[in-house]
């Protein structure tokens, strides 16, 4: 892989970002323009890049048995994480009451918003594929483990499988059901779920860029001597230990730098709603979204170069 493939993608990030700030100077963000970015994004960008995705690649027995492994890789990955986010804020802060939230934010990553439109660019409509399953994973890990420890220690019910029916994870299986009957849709539909899928990225990036400008100083101050946990967990110590493992599994490359740049993903953008949702610290949850993007954004391309000397990205 091309690094500066990587470093121009990672600037058109930059950049994109920082039209949203300046867009945040042009209306009030409050909870109906949260709403309605959150509800582009996720009910109509990302449901079409993983269309998209699934139109464009050839769907076989091998590449159904693929997309299980990934899957499962996903689940393990995230819940390495949250343990060692765990584990780091007990033995650092043993007395403070955001242990959960700490956890939470070290394991999970922004798998959808910024990995799926980043897969897409860097390895391709399979890669994109496979990135759509692996975000299908992160979400049910939040929806059964995540909100499980929110709910301190209830019991997973009705309510939280309700929870994790969404129109991303629908358009995977329905995706995933079309292509294995072989069934081709019109280019009509082709054309447009396409053009949709351009949208991901963009409006990402813009809700992040947004958000940077609500952040108050005096919030981050107060969480930023506990979120270097969740950072450099998600940023360097997770992408770390999956890269020493993923040799184990003897994957393709596809699946390899796939997994490895969903790995190397900054934290959850969602957080900051999860929390509200669960009465836990949205505050934190923002903080820790914004300030690991940013971060991102450098160890990415780091990280992508010093696995390509190791031959795990060509």
């Amino acid at each position: 892989m091309e690094l500066s493939i990587v470093i121009q993608s990672i600037a058109i990030i930059y950049l994109m970002i920082l039209i949203g700030a300046a867009l945040s100077k042009t209306f009030s963000f409050n909870e109906d323009t949260r709403g309605v970015f959150i509800s582009l994004i996720v009910n109509i960008a990302m449901p079409s890049i993983i269309l998209s995705s699934i139109f464009n690649v050839k769907m076989d027995d091998d590449t159904f048995s693929t997309i299980i492994l990934v899957f499962l890789l996903s689940i393990l990955i995230n819940v390495v994480g949250i343990g060692v986010g765990w584990l780091l804020s007990f033995t650092f802060y043993n007395k403070s009451n955001k242990h959960v939230e700490l956890a939470l934010l070290a394991g999970l990553g922004n798998t959808g918003f910024i990995g799926i439109p980043l897969c897409a660019v860097l390895i391709g409509p399979e890669g994109a594929l496979y990135a759509a399953i692996f975000d299908a994973g992160v979400d049910f890990t939040i929806w059964t483990v995540g909100v499980l420890m929110l709910q301190k220690g209830k019991s997973i019910g009705l309510q939280t499988f309700k929870s994790m029916i969404n129109i991303p994870l629908v358009s995977i299986f329905v995706g995933l059901i079309i292509s294995y009957f072989h069934y081709r849709p019109p280019a009509l539909i082709i054309n447009l779920v396409d053009q949709l899928s351009a949208l991901a990225a963009p409006l990402a990036m813009f809700y992040i860029g947004i958000l940077v400008m609500t952040l108050k100083f005096s919030k981050v101050k107060e969480s930023g001597l506990k979120v270097w946990i969740p950072i450099s967990v998600k940023l360097m110590m997770l992408p770390a230990l999956v890269a020493l493992l993923i040799g184990y599994f003897h994957l393709n490359m596809t699946i390899v730098q796939t997994v490895l740049i969903q790995s190397m993903m900054p934290t959850l953008t969602l957080a900051s709603i999860l929390f509200a949702k669960y009465s836990a610290d949205k505050d934190m949850g923002a903080i820790t979204t914004v300030l690991a993007t940013v971060l991102a954004l450098l160890t990415i391309p780091v990280i992508i170069y010093i696995l390509t000397y190791f031959s795990l990205f060509t």
